[in-house]
């Protein structure tokens, strides 16, 4: 069942929105040659909890730290470490959640190491475009897969592939609520948006071939063909006009 939010949980959300973004924004400065996942991560961890959030990820079916770091060929769900220092060349992309007297905030964004080829930052470009063209229908009267055909779209027609086995998601008290998400599809089909319903939007777009599978680890999901991916998701809600990004992006995302 879709859960549609009052104002007042709706501006909780705002607030555990603003924790979450600015958690993404803190992993984006440190995001340099030499710096490790894990020290990222327990700079965010840290920083949630001194605003009186907890990290939603941490714990999340077993999920052991409170980012998600997925370097290079890692499409999500990558586990921080202290072991792999981030190198010239690499992208990175950081998943974060926050929740805050009860509601959860979500979003992620993937950030260059150093320079990087012009491929990379057009994939990293491209991805975070194709969320920007998917909710331009996140609109009351609107389907779902009207966004998701939108954001397969744009992406396919830059010549990359979307990740088929991930979406996003209803987001709330909850991590993940209904209606799922996709990033593809056919216009036409699913639930019509409604002003208070929240969810999370997240384009996962690879580099080559869509195909991945996920590491011996049980978490890290990469690409088959080992080529880069990238991801970016916020989370909004639907309103009587434009849709309110509730994780506002205001640095390094």
């Amino acid at each position: 069942m879709i859960k549609l939010k009052s104002p007042r949980e709706i501006s909780q959300m705002r607030l555990a929105g603003k924790i979450t973004a600015a958690a993404r924004a803190l992993a984006g400065r440190m995001v340099t040659p030499g710096v490790t996942t894990g020290e990222i991560d327990k700079a965010v961890h840290d920083f949630i909890v001194s605003q009186g959030a907890v990290p939603t990820f941490l714990g999340y079916g077993g999920f052991p730290n409170s980012i998600c770091a997925s370097v290079n060929e890692c499409v999500i769900h990558g586990i921080p470490n202290f072991k792999y220092k981030l190198q010239e060349g690499d992208i990175l992309s950081v998943d974060v959640g926050a929740t805050y007297q009860g509601y959860v905030g979500d979003c992620a964004a993937t950030f260059a190491v150093g320079k990087i080829s012009d491929e990379a930052r057009r994939l990293i470009d491209v991805t975070r475009q194709s969320f920007y063209e998917g909710i331009k229908f996140a609109r009351e009267g609107y389907r779902v897969s009207d966004l998701s055909h939108a954001i397969q779209e744009y992406v396919e027609s830059n010549g990359f592939s979307v990740v088929r086995e991930y979406v996003g998601h209803g987001v709330g008290a909850e991590m993940h609520e209904e209606p799922e998400v996709p990033n593809y599809g056919k216009a036409g089909h699913g639930p019509r948006f409604k002003q208070g319903m929240v969810i999370a939007v997240e384009p996962m777009v690879n580099a080559g071939g869509a195909a991945i599978k996920v590491l011996d680890d049980g978490w890290g999901v990469v690409t088959r063909d080992g080529k880069p991916a990238a991801h970016y998701e916020n989370t909004l809600v639907i309103t009587d006009g434009e849709p309110e990004i509730l994780t506002v992006c205001e640095d390094m995302c």
